[in-house]
């Protein structure tokens, strides 16, 4: 048992699949069917359950998975640890974010006090960050949906308003406020199941007691903007975004929207206990006055 085998087992046991885990790993197929196969034989029990192509995590393989992502974590971090106690670089940090929009300015200014730093940036559903963050993949994560995970930990940043964009010339445009009976039958422009505005749509109209009809279904929510000045619908987002000098280039009416729950809640996760290099801790603070100060 080694360590590559280990990173192999960890891939194969996230997708479930072995074609896609060797396309993410950069190896072939039957070179990683085999590494697995020795990694069974070398603890004596199998970790997948095979139904003809398809596999799936058994009992033996999520346990030991636990395990092995507790290692890795724990050598990744020891890595980190003797690169900052060495001096052998200026240090690296990364993130994960459901969008790259809210941390561009943060990110440009840090880059500029540290040129020596190295920042890399992933945009990522609230699962996958969970995943990765867990796994050590990255430092921290920015998200708006409650991320589960074993030992996360996170310091909530804003809280801030969500506003009703409208195309021009509905029905809608021009007012100060409007409630959700006002969108009773209103064709929506939101993102898929599984990001915030999905969810906070979702929830918002069923509170209400309406039916939430997507006239369209996007992954990046700054795109939704776009998609409500053509008329396919109306839209939800973060009050600072809609009346900020990007949003204002498409033509759209921002409204309050008078609804218990309206808001968007920004956290920063990061791993409980874990090495936090001198370069991590630097841009979590400089991420967290910065977004906390908007």
């Amino acid at each position: 048992m080694d360590l590559l085998s280990l990173r192999y087992f960890q891939a194969v046991a996230r997708h479930e699949h072995i074609s896609r885990a060797a396309e993410e790993l950069r190896v072939a197929q039957p070179s990683l069917s085999r590494t697995i196969a020795r990694l069974e034989a070398d603890l004596g029990v199998p970790l997948f359950d095979r139904h003809g192509r398809r596999i799936r995590l058994n009992r033996f393989g999520a346990a030991f998975l636990r395990r092995v992502d507790r290692a890795l974590a724990e050598l990744e971090d020891a890595r980190r640890e003797l690169t900052d106690a060495a001096g052998l670089a200026r240090g690296s940090v990364s993130l994960a974010s459901e969008t790259l929009l809210t941390v561009t300015e943060p990110v440009k200014n840090f880059i500029a006090e540290h040129p020596g730093v190295a920042v890399r940036l992933f945009q990522a559903s609230p699962e996958v960050m969970a995943e990765r963050l867990s796994e050590g993949q990255v430092d921290l994560c920015l998200a708006s949906e409650a991320l589960e995970g074993p030992g996360l930990v996170h310091e909530e940043l804003v809280r801030e308003e969500i506003l009703l964009a409208v195309p021009l010339g509905h029905r809608l445009a021009g007012r100060r406020e409007a409630t959700m009976a006002d969108l009773a039958g209103e064709p929506v422009v939101t993102t898929r199941p599984g990001i915030w505005q999905r969810t906070l749509a979702e929830r918002l109209f069923s509170e209400a007691g309406l039916e939430l009809v997507v006239a369209c279904e996007i992954d990046e929510a700054t795109t939704a903007i776009e998609m409500v000045s053509a008329g396919l619908g109306v839209g939800f987002g973060p009050a600072w975004y809609l009346r900020s000098p990007l949003a204002s280039r498409t033509p759209f009416s921002p409204i309050r929207l008078a609804a218990p729950g309206a808001e968007r809640v920004l956290r920063l996760y990061w791993r409980e206990g874990a090495y936090v290099s001198e370069a991590a801790r630097r841009f979590r603070d400089h991420l967290t006055a910065s977004l906390m100060a908007t």
